[in-house]
């Protein structure tokens, strides 16, 4: 699919099943270029530049994921994560279904129980985990720490000896946690931390965090639908010596006989996985080792950060969700207009009629805004060509 701008449409919205079928008239004021590829929506995401579907290596399709083939591509998916991300040694890497989601709810119902829960919200995916632990799992001695939308809990006041579960960015908010100082290294509690809009793209302190998940199509802009696992040997102990007194699914279970089910670790995956989905994100870390690993990654969703940051502080009508600078997401970037709801919605429906940006209307739970995705698959000059539409469409539903 190639969201490249069409030279004989000079509003970027060529003809495409896709795309709006009549783009307005283009008006005297319209900024004069567009962004080339004006896909900003945190997920799924663009693809990484130069992507080409063609170079991947397809030679696993149609393979079982069970053959050496399919095996050895499973299992790269795991060392390539562990080596490029520089985790500390004995933590374990898993290829897990249903995307970030189910990498967090199969942590949270192998592992909680033993110990009181502080779970940390500050947005709608935060809330999910809260209404997870207190409603589904039922546990006792629960402590919930919430945050309204733009905010962020007192992290000061989290207690350690229990478990801790949060997301480490809010990609529904734009909020994430500023540091690791928080989080004491003579913790007595795991630390689950839901990160999948982070990994990548922030810098994460791997030896304070004993669960960590996240899914392909955020930073790395891969295929939806698989998840990453990840645990630190604190959390391979807790496996190995607690036993949850409700059921397990079968997808969730990664203990046999009281012992850690070392393959699903090695690319021995729980269910069938989409051995394209796999190349795919073969294809994207080999593109983060090109590019200079993940220093290069958080270097780019910086920059584009920069770009949005510079033109909130040049206009007034617009502005961070996040009311704290630190908090401030680099990724999943949320901002409010001066502008009731309604025309808000507006702004939304013209940059996409125009061609100029998809999908980036604030999450539906959210403040009314727009929210832009600024990982490291996105280019900068994309973003500097789509800043001056953002003007435009304001001036236009505000006269």
């Amino acid at each position: 699919m190639n969201f490249r701008q069409d030279a004989a449409h000079p509003t970027g919205a060529a003809a495409h099943p896709l795309r709006p079928s009549a783009p307005l008239k283009p008006s005297p004021c319209n900024p004069p270029s567009n962004p080339r590829t004006p896909i900003f929506p945190p997920a799924p995401r663009a693809k990484r530049p130069g992507y080409d579907v063609a170079a991947l290596q397809l030679d696993v399709l149609g393979r079982s994921h069970r053959s050496a083939l399919g095996k050895k591509a499973l299992g790269l998916a795991c060392t390539e994560t562990a080596r490029l991300l520089g985790l500390p040694e004995g933590y374990r890497v898993a290829v897990v279904p249903a995307s970030d989601t189910g990498a967090v709810e199969m942590a949270m119902w192998s592992l909680l129980g033993p110990r009181g829960v502080d779970v940390l919200a500050w947005e709608s995916f935060g809330s999910g985990w809260v209404t997870d632990i207190v409603k589904q799992l039922k546990l006792p001695n629960v402590t919930k720490r919430e945050a309204g939308y733009g905010d962020i809990v007192d992290l000061s006041t989290v207690n350690f000896d229990n478990d801790v579960v949060f997301t480490w960015n809010g990609t529904t908010s734009g909020v994430k946690v500023p540091t690791g100082d928080w989080i004491p290294a003579d913790r007595a509690g795991l630390t689950i931390c839901d990160a999948t809009s982070a990994v990548f793209a922030m810098e994460l302190p791997w030896d304070k965090l004993d669960v960590i998940t996240y899914s392909w199509q955020k930073v790395l802009g891969g295929e939806g639908a698989h998840g990453m696992l990840i645990l630190s040997p604190r959390a391979v102990q807790r496996l190995e010596s607690y036993s949850p007194p409700w059921p397990l699914p079968k997808i969730f279970r990664m203990t046999s006989g009281g012992k850690l089910t070392e393959g699903l670790f090695k690319g021995e995956t729980i269910n069938t996985p989409s051995m394209l989905c796999v190349s795919d994100y073969l294809d994207a870390l080999a593109w983060v080792e090109r590019i200079g690993g993940v220093k290069a990654t958080m270097a780019r969703s910086e920059a584009n950060l920069k770009v949005i940051a510079d033109f909130v502080a040049a206009n007034d009508w617009i502005s961070f969700l996040a009311k704290d600078p630190a908090t401030r997401s680099n990724t999943s970037v949320c901002l409010t207009l001066k502008l009731e709801e309604a025309k808000v919605k507006q702004v939304v429906k013209l940059l996409e009629a125009e061609g100029v940006a998809y999908d980036i209307g604030a999450y539906k739970d959210a403040p009314a805004g727009i929210r832009i995705w600024c990982g490291a698959t996105v280019e900068s000059a994309d973003l500097q060509a789509l800043m001056p539409w953002l003007s435009w469409a304001y001036q236009t539903v505000s006269a």
